[in-house]
């Protein structure tokens, strides 16, 4: 019997052309967005509304395993996030400020999906390009 695997993707727009290091603090804040978006702090437990709280427990203590996928466009960015959420996932869209880049325009740069099983995630993201 295959254990299970739980992994969260991030989606980022190449087309952007963004800075390395700008691609990965975009990245890190649509892996941790999913959690500070739906987790408090009561006391020093963390409580959270997560549909799948034993799949966030999973990835969080064996390994916080992600793929790095990459899209052509905000319309493609735009459509895998839809997707997700349609498909009850754990999915976070991420607009950067525009304040360092893009001109001061607020630019939808990256999404997660996930945590959450393999399976479930590569339904939507199987056809994507890795970064």
């Amino acid at each position: 019997m295959s254990s299970r695997i739980v992994k969260q993707v991030i989606v980022m727009r190449k087309d952007l052309n963004m800075r390395k290091g700008k691609m990965i603090a975009q990245g890190a804040h649509a892996s941790i967005a999913f959690l500070t978006r739906h987790a408090t702090i009561d006391g020093h437990t963390l409580q959270t509304n997560l549909r799948n709280p034993e799949e966030v427990s999973e990835w969080m203590t064996k390994g916080f395993t992600k793929i790095c996928l990459s899209v052509d466009s905000e319309e493609d960015l735009e459509r895998v996030y839809q997707q997700a959420v349609e498909d009850g996932l754990n999915a976070t869209l991420i607009t950067d400020s525009g304040l360092t880049e893009f001109g001061g325009v607020p630019t939808k740069t990256c999404c997660a999906i996930g945590p959450n099983l393999n399976e479930e995630i590569d339904r939507i993201t199987k056809d994507l390009k890795l970064l």
